[in-house]
Order: C-alpha cells, then sequence, then structure tokens
C-alpha cells in the first residue's frame, strides 16, 4: 500500500496540462521474480518514475518503453523472459530468472477510470478490493487492452462490459476475495476471441495501534510507517514529543482508547511498561474482535494479567490465547528499541501472511506462493 500512496501522490501533483505519465504494472510472473504481479511503477515523459517493477534490472528499459507508449497514446505488454542465458537479455545476471509480463498504460487524467484514479478512489477503504485489468484481447472495442474495472461491495462499479464473460469474471473475483490471491486468467468467448484479465486484489494497510508513550515507542512507529502501515498511538498527548504528531497517523488520548475503530487488519501492541495500564488495555482488546494483541515484557507478566481476568471472571480462551503474542515479537535476540521494533514488527507481517517466520534457508517451497 505504500508504493500505491506514492503513486497516488505524485500522480495528484503532476501538472497533465504540460505533462503525461504512463503506469508500468507487473500483470503476471512466471517463475522468480524479484517483485510479483501487481508491482507498479508510474513513469512521467521527464523520465522520472515513482515505485518499481523489479530489482532494478528492467526500470530502465520499461521507462523508454513507457514515455514510447505515452507518445502512441495506447497500452502496451512487454513480456521479459530472464530464463534463459541469453547474456544480452535485460535481467539475466542480476538475480532475475522468470518471465514476467508488464502492462504499460498512459494515463489520461481526464478519465475517472484510469488506473491511478481507480488507486485513489481506494486508497484509504478499510475492506479489501478488486481490481481487475485487461491485459489481452481480441475483442478492444469492448474490453480494450490496459481497461481497469473496480469490484467493490458485491458488483463492479463500472459494468463489466462482456456478458457473454461476466458470470466467470464474478466467479474469479470472488475466489481471488476469499483467497486473498491475485490470479491471471484467460477466458474463451464462443466467438472463439481470447481475453486477458489480471484480477488483483488490493488489502488495506495494516493498522497498527501502539499503546504507550515512552521512548521506545518512537523507532516502533517509524519503522511501521516505513513498511506503509497506518499507525495509531495511545498515550498521554501531553507527554509525547511533538514530533509524534508528524510521525503517527493519529495520536489519541488514553480515555478516548475505545473510540479507536478495529476491523481485520488492525493489530495492537502493548508497551505502556505500566502494569495497570497494560492490564486495562489487555482486558479491552481481548473483548473486541482484533486479530493480534502484542504484549511487551515477560511472559510471567502477562500470566499476571490471565489469573487476575479469570479471578474477575473473565477467563482468557483458548482462541483468546492464540491472538496474544506474548513476549511479543520473533526470536532475532533483539535488546535495542530499534530491534525490538523491527521483531514486533516481522512477527505481526508473518502472522497475516501465515508464515513461521523462520529463515528462508529452511524453506522447502517457492518463496513466493502462488
Amino acid at each position: 500500500m505504500k508504493e500505491i500512496k506514492a503513486i497516488v501522490d505524485a500522480y495528484l501533483k503532476m501538472n497533465f496540462e504540460t505533462h503525461s505519465a504512463a503506469l508500468a504494472t507487473v500483470v503476471r510472473v512466471e517463475g522468480s521474480s524479484y517483485r510479483r504481479a501487481g508491482a507498479r511503477m508510474l513513469v512521467s515523459d521527464s523520465g522520472e518514475w515513482i515505485g518499481g517493477i523489479s530489482g532494478g534490472c528492467l526500470e530502465g528499459d520499461a521507462l523508454k518503453r513507457a514515455r514510447l507508449a505515452m507518445a502512441q497514446g495506447k497500452s502496451t505488454i512487454v513480456t521479459y523472459d530472464t530464463t534463459d542465458d541469453d547474456p544480452y537479455q535485460i535481467g539475466v545476471g542480476l538475480g532475475c530468472n522468470g518471465i514476467i509480463d508488464v502492462l504499460l498504460t498512459p494515463i489520461d487524467s481526464n478519465d475517472s477510470n484510469n488506473p491511478v484514479a481507480i488507486l485513489l478512489d481506494i486508497l484509504d477503504k478499510r475492506v479489501p478490493t478488486v481490481v481487475v485489468t485487461v491485459t489481452a484481447s481480441d475483442i478492444p472495442e469492448q474490453l480494450p487492452l490496459g481497461a481497469v474495472y473496480k469490484f467493490d461491495n458485491g458488483r463492479f462499479a463500472v459494468d463489466f462490459p462482456v456478458n457473454e464473460i461476466h458470470d466467470e469474471v464474478t466467479k474469479a473475483v470472488e475466489g481471488a476475495l476469499f483467497s486473498e490471491k491475485s490470479s491471471s486468467y484467460h477466458f474463451t468467448l464462443d466467438s472463439g476471441a481470447e481475453v486477458g484479465l489480471f484480477v488483483e486484489v488490493i488489502l488495506p494497510a495494516t493498522h497498527i495501534l501502539i499503546y504507550g508513550g515512552n521512548y521506545d515507542i518512537y523507532p516502533m512507529v517509524q519503522l511501521s510507517k516505513e513498511v506503509g502501515w497506518k499507525v495509531s498511538v495511545v498515550c498521554n498527548p501531553l507527554k509525547v514529543h511533538k514530533r509524534l504528531f508528524d510521525w503517527a497517523d493519529h495520536v489519541i488520548a488514553k480515555e478516548d482508547a475505545e473510540t479507536v475503530e478495529i476491523d481485520a487488519y488492525t493489530v495492537a501492541v502493548l508497551m505502556a511498561h505500566d502494569y495497570e495500564t497494560d492490564f486495562r488495555n489487555m482486558r479491552n482488546l481481548v473483548a473486541t474482535p482484533i486479530k493480534y494483541i502484542g504484549m511487551l515484557g515477560p511472559k510471567k507478566r502477562t500470566d499476571k494479567m490471565f489469573t487476575k481476568m479469570e479471578e474477575e471472571g473473565s477467563p482468557i480462551s483458548p482462541e483468546d490465547l492464540a491472538r496474544i503474542a506474548t513476549p511479543v515479537g520473533l526470536d532475532i535476540g533483539a535488546s535495542t528499541p530499534e530491534e525490538i521494533a523491527i521483531s514486533i514488527i516481522a512477527e505481526i507481517r508473518a502472522m497475516f501472511a501465515g508464515r513461521s517466520g523462520q529463515r528462508l534457508r529452511l524453506r522447502d517451497k517457492p518463496i513466493y506462493e502462488s
């Protein structure tokens, strides 16, 4: 989501009366690639770009081709095949070993359904959204290459124009929403015409609630923002450094903590260093549907809280225990506030990805699962 926000910000600042732009989007990856389908790069006619589609091996060539697409005023697909040993092939020797399809789409700022305008529309949504992009089409008069259709609230925002495959596309979208995974599809019409679609699931940014106001929250806030998360800090606003109000998205007074909206992409980390404050926050959070509660400090401290809650008649259930990380973070030997923040952020990311957090060298499956 951080990359999308940067692209949208650049788009909003661009003067389209004097400049033009194109969006480069990875729409298919076969084999190994540094970036996956959905990676984007906004290119201006001045040669500047925001975002990225690889580890640096494809951007230069994509920039040239994007400027050509702007000049011609039409979308195009470029395929980079770095699986062979051709030393002249772009990407060979730079860590790439896959086939990558990149869609280059000139941006029409007057079109409210241009691909960046659609990203702008979903930027702050707190539910998954699906964007369907045309990646191949034998019927350009109905489905032009590069056309984008947003699926939200159970339907397409603009009616999908090919009735013959409408139900199949809707089924693919619903499947993508269920799995939260993006995929490429090909459909064959009765006439024999072929249509290729990239069905992309765009998830909300992780929203982290940080409870506390001591010095160790600052690297936690900064690193969370660096990875593109939404950050809210629950504290005494009168006792924190004024820089916090610039770094965090929201600074919330302790007495207003229960007004925070919690959704499926919200997590919490308790860092107050005060037993009674952490206990109160733990008790309140357990009563919500939040899927992750991290507790800073030794396990015996949290066990004491569990015992107290049981004595009060609100015992911790096995389901509750599964969503409480105590002590919080991955075991990386962290000791400084910055290292502790890294271990916590890594654990939260692993939780959302359904990963163990083990070393990649021990993984017996591809890094990116299809």
